[in-house]
């Protein structure tokens, strides 16, 4: 059933539990991600970016694709817009009935990142969506969420305060797109940001993140875990055996099925990891 992303995200928050946030990139995405927490009787995030809005040329007919897989979902399925730039896209996600949206002006100074993060938490707010937004160390490629970046909790928590967001991703040692699940998360940090920040903790870049260390950070304060690599890999690991083993499919079905079928049990098992 389709869920709003605040209802979602307060249950685990006021239980000390994680949410899993996972990328739609293509439909079969959505239909795995909702297959897998079914299978785990847990509530699930769907995510559409900005990267994948413009691989797509349009926002609607994926947002509306996947808002109708969550509709029909018999577990609760919130439909997210992640790391936006474009103030217009998340217009359009509101108008098309997200329940939430992730406003990343990250690379803006903190002054400006708080005017504008202020001017799209009003206009969310006005009309029910939650609002996730980053605040943190801009550096290398991986901006904010470079391995070196580190969130200050005095400086997250006056950014709340100035903006009323109702999320906050924050920078602990993750970073995005990694193929190895090697990165170091500062735990200590994440429990002094939990102290600090009076709003939900969010993880990005979690795909490189060992499991104990996933359900750690969940422990020391991280409430919405963001993942998408980490499926990424498990599709295209997928895809790839179906195609070895049968080299004469042309049928896209076929293997884009295994691959469907793959993250939805590797969704599943990441949902009982953040849950422990």
């Amino acid at each position: 059933m389709l869920t709003p992303t605040a209802e979602i995200v307060a249950a685990a928050y006021a239980t000390g539990r994680g949410v899993g946030a996972f990328n739609v990139i293509q439909l079969e995405h959505a239909e795995a991600l909702v297959a897998g927490a079914e299978k785990a009787d847990a509530p699930v995030v769907l995510q559409i970016s900005e990267n994948a809005v413009r691989y797509h040329g349009a926002l609607e007919p994926l947002a509306q694709a996947t808002l109708a897989v969550a509709r029909a979902s018999s577990t609760q399925v919130a439909v997210h817009l992640d790391h936006a730039t474009d103030v217009t896209l998340i217009r359009q996600a509101v108008l098309l009935g997200f329940g939430s949206v992730m406003y990343d002006a990250s690379v803006m100074s903190y002054v400006d990142n708080v005017g504008a993060t202020t001017d799209v938490v009003r206009h969310c707010h006005e009309r029910g969506v939650y609002v996730e937004a980053e605040l943190g160390e801009v550096g290398g490629k991986d901006g904010v969420h470079a391995p070196g970046a580190r969130t200050d909790p005095a400086e997250a928590a006056a950014f709340v305060e100035a903006t009323g967001v109702d999320a906050l991703a924050v920078a602990v040692g993750t970073s995005h797109a990694m193929l190895t699940r090697d990165a170091t998360v500062d735990l200590g940090l994440i429990e002094r940001l939990r102290a600090t920040v009076p709003v939900p903790l969010v993880l990005h870049g979690s795909s490189g993140v060992p499991d104990k260390d996933l359900t750690a950070a969940v422990v020391a304060g991280m409430t919405k875990v963001n993942i998408a690599t980490q499926l990424n890999k498990t599709f295209t690991g997928a895809v790839r055996d179906y195609l070895a083993a049968e080299p004469s499919a042309v049928d896209t079905r076929k293997y884009l099925g295994a691959g469907r079928d793959a993250v939805a049990v590797e969704v599943a098992r990441l949902l009982h990891v953040l849950s422990a």
